[in-house]
Formats: structure tokens, C-alpha cells, sequence
């Protein structure tokens, strides 16, 4: 008899991280000391709910482009204040940084998660030039890939300008989350996952993507980060050695990291 899957087990982080319960508080004190030293424009509305709002970050000078980095959470939790002190490696670069938040499971559904970041990135890109790079973590690696899918429907004019994708840890594939218990607030049917699983998007945006993830992750989300790669023609796939779900994102802070520089090499 095969073993039985305890999926909610399987798509926990934080029990598996050494001092996980730390984290959020780390994060949000980093990032509210980063908020008071950097040109920042701050809850930007893209629509009329208190939590579609983004912040912008400016680098000196005249910015190279945009990036837009896309907080995780489980669609259920955190918001854009968490996250600030992420912009500081492209900033250092030229280039400026905005963070959305997004309204969240159950209040909506992911679909309509997916739909404000699309919303967002619109917003933003109209108040910053030049190219656009999209990075996100958890959730928002799945929100980022999503951005790629042709259902989701970007203005020509903004699809034209993305020249990067880089999900971290993405969840690419929903269906599993059909057996865990974080689906009474998803509220998916087989339908709805398929739909908003990148790794089942046809077709996607040709955009260069690079997928991220942690070697030291729970082995769902190496497999999600593989589907992903391995679905979509030319996706590159960088398996972080040592890296939990949680450090996997700390380069971002760093002009010089391999995150960094896989994000933002050659643009």
C-alpha cells in the first residue's frame, strides 16, 4: 500500500525553517528601517479597495526601468510593508522598484488575486519608463508567472516593455492545493486550479524566465519550480544550495547577488 500524502504537511514552511516563527517580525523591521531612508512614493492607489496600493522606490538619477517584486503569503497573509528592504539590489542598479499589495483569500478568490496584480503592473508601469522586470516569492511567484499567461490581459503596451520574469519558489501548479486544508479559503475547483497554474498556461509571453528555488525546500516546492521550467520552452531552472523558502529571497537586497544578477543582467 502506497503512502498517504499529508499535503498540508507537505506545503508547510515555517515548521521546517529554523526559527521560522521569527521571520515576518525580521522582515517587517528591516524593511520599515529601509522605507525611512529611501526616495519613496508610498500607498499608490491602482483601484479603490484599501489593499491595491503600491509603494514605489526611486534610485538616484533617472531610473534604467522598472522592477516589480510580488509578495507571498499564501494569497491569505502579508501585504507590501514586509518587503522593502528587497528593492535595495536593484535600486543600487538604477533601477526603481515598486511593490504592490493585493487583496486576499477569502475576502476573493485567487483569480481575482491574480487580476489586481495584473491591475498594479499596469498602474506602475505608467509611472516609470524603459523595460520591466517581474519578480515575486511563494505566491507571488505563481502571481508572477501568471503575468506571462496570454488569459491575462495585459495592454500591448505593457506586455511589449516586459523583458524578464524571475518566480521565486513559485507555486505553479494549484491542484495540490485541492487537498489541503488552506482550500476552504481558496475555494478551487479542478477547474479554477488548472486555470491559474502557470505550469499549465499554453503558450506563455516570450519572455526570458529564470524560476528560483531554495535547494534546502520542502520537496513540494522543487517539484513546483521544476513543472514550471520544464513546461515552459526556454525557462531556465537555479536550484539555490542551502537556501530555505524564507533565505531564498535575501539576495535581492544585494546589487552583486546571483539573484540579483540573474534578475537583471543584460537589460
Amino acid at each position: 500500500m502506497s503512502e498517504q500524502i499529508d499535503w498540508d504537511d507537505a506545503y508547510a514552511n515555517m515548521p521546517y525553517i529554523p526559527d521560522g516563527q521569527s521571520y515576518p517580525a525580521r522582515w517587517a523591521e528591516a524593511a520599515a528601517v529601509f522605507r525611512a531612508q529611501a526616495r519613496a512614493e508610498l500607498d499608490l492607489p491602482y483601484g479603490d479597495h484599501p489593499r491595491q496600493r503600491f509603494d514605489l522606490f526611486h534610485p538616484e538619477g533617472e531610473a534604467r526601468g522598472l522592477v516589480v517584486f510580488i509578495h507571498g503569503g499564501y494569497w491569505l497573509k502579508f501585504d507590501k510593508s514586509l518587503w522593502s528592504h528587497l528593492a535595495a539590489g536593484a535600486l543600487a542598479r538604477g533601477w526603481a522598484v515598486a511593490m504592490p499589495s493585493y487583496r486576499l483569500a477569502p475576502e476573493v478568490r485567487i483569480a481575482d488575486i491574480t487580476q489586481d496584480v495584473r491591475d498594479a503592473l499596469v498602474a506602475i508601469a505608467g509611472r516609470v519608463a524603459g523595460p520591466i522586470a517581474v519578480t515575486g516569492h511563494s505566491a507571488g511567484g505563481h502571481l508572477t508567472a501568471r503575468m506571462l499567461c496570454p488569459d491575462v490581459a495585459l495592454p500591448e503596451a505593457v506586455a511589449a516593455r516586459l523583458v524578464r520574469a524571475l518566480p521565486i519558489s513559485p507555486v505553479t501548479d494549484l491542484r495540490p492545493l485541492l487537498k489541503t486544508a488552506m482550500n476552504d479559503d481558496f475555494r478551487l475547483d479542478d477547474a479554477a486550479a488548472a486555470a491559474e497554474s502557470p505550469a499549465l498556461c499554453p503558450a506563455p509571453r516570450p519572455v526570458p524566465v529564470t524560476v528560483w528555488v531554495g535547494g534546502a525546500e520542502r520537496p513540494v516546492f522543487l517539484d513546483q519550480a521544476r513543472w514550471l521550467a520544464d513546461a515552459w520552452p526556454g525557462a531556465g531552472l537555479h536550484i539555490a544550495p542551502g537556501l530555505n523558502h524564507f533565505t531564498v529571497i535575501e539576495g535581492l537586497t544585494a546589487a552583486d547577488s546571483l539573484l540579483t544578477r540573474d534578475l537583471l543582467d543584460g537589460l
